[in-house]
């Protein structure tokens, strides 16, 4: 069965998954943050999913919101089909990685199943995007991981860095520039211990860079 969501619908349910990851609800303020729209439109669209047969959200005013299990299906649905349209656009027509997330984006809400299964053929059945998010497979299952995130790699420990949890194209191009990518080796030199600033040798060339504790908790690495 083909996906029949808006577009906005569709990213309603993908920042509910998101934010409640870690934590039973989220709220009408995280979601507008997370989406940049307003706190009053986010309550007229949580009324409209929570009223849809099934329901899709779990929303009752001042307690927080999340994802019913049919909820939680589409939004797991709609995360394998972008991130798969992010490594196809990658992988088969060259882009950068940080040009993918908006063209996935739109495409997710335009093709089939069918199509999407094909590109899943085509590649293999990925278990990861050119992030290094994890895609579900087709039973909606999700990779297990051992990564852990930069923030909390040891001194002098080195790791592999898997997954790079950003999607501003400028930033990608920056952390790209400074060879920050799934698949990049690196060692943690030191850790300022008042502002938890990393120092990082990354590369083969060990190349010097700094990272605050923002990006480096966005940031997963694999341990050597």
């Amino acid at each position: 069965m083909d996906l029949n969501l808006s577009k906005s619908e569709g990213d309603y349910l993908k920042a509910i998954y998101t934010l409640t990851l870690d934590q039973d609800t989220t709220n009408t303020m995280a979601l507008a943050d997370f989406l940049n729209v307003r706190p009053p439109s986010i309550t007229s669209m949580l009324i409209k999913l929570a009223n849809q047969e099934p329901a899709l959200v779990d929303y009752q005013k001042h307690q927080g919101v999340n994802l019913t299990e049919a909820g939680k299906r589409l939004a797991l649905r709609l995360l394998r089909r972008h991130r798969l349209l992010e490594l196809f656009l990658v992988n088969i027509l060259n882009y950068q990685w940080e040009d993918v997330h908006t063209e996935a984006d739109e495409l997710e809400h335009v093709i089939s199943e069918k199509f999407e299964n094909q590109i899943a053929k085509l590649m293999d059945d990925p278990k990861f995007d050119p992030h290094g998010d994890p895609i579900p497979d087709r039973d909606l299952n999700l990779p297990t991981t051992n990564f852990i995130p930069l923030a909390e790699l040891d001194e002098q420990a080195e790791a592999i860095i898997r997954r790079v949890q950003v999607s501003k194209s400028e930033l990608l191009r920056h952390l790209s520039a400074q060879g920050i990518c799934p698949g990049a080796r690196l060692k943690l030199r030191s850790r300022n211990p008042f502002d938890q600033t990393l120092q990082l040798l990354v590369g083969e060339k060990n190349q010097s860079y700094a990272i605050g504790p923002e990006l480096s908790n966005l940031i997963f690495v694999e341990m050597l």
